[in-house]
């Protein structure tokens, strides 16, 4: 199962103690999962045009929840106030009525809603992106209206003709996570994250230590050219004392540390010492080399 069908496998347990809180949840599904059909009587009808199975089973489970067994489709449209005056039926095309969600909590669960059935999310071990897929723009903007409305930052990009509602960075999915009460995939998407920023950070160290150790093999290398060089065309009995025997212990010792090399001189030298001393060596070679 994708990290996405585990969010709303979650979703779809949440059920709202609330009567205002099931209406508004059941309008976002009504409005992103479903149809409305006229019926030959003049009444209406509701048809999931959803494909996904965690939204399907949630409209039933509220509809049980907030209605009587049996009750038509027309007092379902009238409670989540999709009729207007002579009981003309606002599209489903329009955004949720703004009174179904004025409150924090309906919002939340507004926002469940819309997911189950426009909502998808990466796998979070490779990326962090969360998205509602709208077919209108007003649908797109409540979406980010209510998301924005605890705290948080969602934008919209048009992609061919659908309004992408999205976060993408992984502290804003999981703040969203925890609007929508997913809380076990929360804690999942933390774990991984956690994890995620563990592999990086060792492999930011391992990959600097790497470029440490190469920086100093080759200084060490050129050294040692410089050094060899010298001895070539200088000769190190025409070198002052302390330049000769740090010539003679670098060549010794062509994998130490300036910090060790300097503990084989007579007498020990600090590192900063030695760094001059080899700085010189290199003048010289390269003053033969010009």
């Amino acid at each position: 199962m994708s990290f996405s069908a585990e969010v709303k496998a979650e979703l779809e347990k949440i059920v709202p103690a609330s009567r205002h809180c099931q209406l508004a949840e059941l309008s976002a599904i009504i409005h992103f999962g479903c149809k409305i059909e006229a019926t030959k009587d003049g009444g209406s009808e509701i048809e999931l045009s959803t494909e996904n199975d965690a939204a399907f089973r949630k409209y039933f489970t509220l509809l049980k929840k907030t209605f009587m067994i049996g009750t038509d489709a027309d007092k379902v449209l009238q409670a989540i106030k999709l009729f207007e005056g002579n009981k003309q039926i606002r599209t489903v095309h329009d955004s949720v009525n703004p009174m179904l969600i004025k409150n924090s909590c309906c919002r939340r669960a507004f926002l469940r809603g819309a997911f189950l059935c426009v909502g998808s999310m990466s796998d979070p071990q490779k990326s962090y992106h969360l998205e509602f897929v709208c077919d209108r723009e007003a649908k797109a903007v409540q979406i980010r209206e209510a998301i924005n409305s605890f705290d948080l930052d969602a934008k919209i990009v048009k992609r061919k003709k659908y309004f992408v509602v999205y976060l993408k960075e992984g502290a804003g999915i999981v703040d969203l996570l925890n609007v929508m009460g997913a809380h076990l995939s929360l804690m999942n998407l933390e774990n991984l994250r956690i994890e995620k920023e563990m592999r990086n950070s060792i492999n930011r160290q391992v990959n600097c230590e790497a470029a440490n150790i190469a920086k100093t093999v080759n200084a060490a290398n050129k050294q040692i050219e410089d050094i060899q060089l010298l001895e070539k065309c200088y000769g190190f009995s025409n070198l002052p004392e302390n330049l000769r025997q740090m010539a003679i212990v670098r060549l010794a010792y062509p994998e130490s540390s300036l910090q060790e090399l300097g503990g084989y001189l007579n007498p020990p030298v600090g590192k900063s010492g030695v760094n001059h001393r080899l700085r010189k060596l290199s003048e010289m070679a390269e003053k033969i080399r010009n």
